[in-house]
């Protein structure tokens, strides 16, 4: 007999997640930060955004982190991954590591979100790609897939 929907990959992780109360209150917040980074991304221009990520060229402590520190951060950048993925506006990298900045700041963590350029992105020498990432401590929380590509041109510092 066949396997459900339900009962595969992502999908079951996904509602694994939202069974849990914890991670329903994380997918909810995520939803919701996810929501207003993305408004404000598209609304306002970014000299208004940035007074809002920190400080800027400030970079935070990158010491490991205690374990209960960790398991927050994971928790966090898995909630906004799954938000980002199943919402039905785009998510891309800016919004969500304000996002996650935002949830690990109410967790009074320290965080620093970065900004970076890269030549060549479609191809073409002359073109630009950007790119956001967060990290909190010595875990990179969002955007580290890509990061090693960019040059840093900007970064934001907030003590938790």
């Amino acid at each position: 007999m066949g396997r459900s929907a339900v009962g595969t990959g992502p999908v079951r992780f996904f509602f694994r997640f939202l069974s849990m109360r914890s991670g329903r209150r994380l997918l909810i917040e995520a939803s919701f930060r996810l929501g207003l980074a993305a408004l404000a991304i598209k609304a306002l221009p970014f000299r208004h955004v940035a007074p809002s990520l920190g400080t800027h060229m400030a970079k935070t402590d990158e010491t490991p982190l205690a374990d209960g520190s960790r398991r927050v951060c994971v928790a966090v950048a898995r909630a906004v991954r799954i938000a980002a993925r199943h919402l039905p506006w785009e998510c891309k990298c800016l919004a969500q590591a304000m996002a996650a900045q935002k949830m690990l700041r109410r967790r009074r963590l320290a965080t620093t979100l970065y900004l970076g350029l890269a030549k060549g992105g479609g191809g073409d020498e002359r073109e630009l790609s950007a790119h956001a990432w967060l990290r909190c401590g010595d875990m990179i929380v969002t955007g580290g897939e890509a990061m090693g590509l960019f040059t840093v041109v900007s970064m934001f510092g907030h003590e938790g």
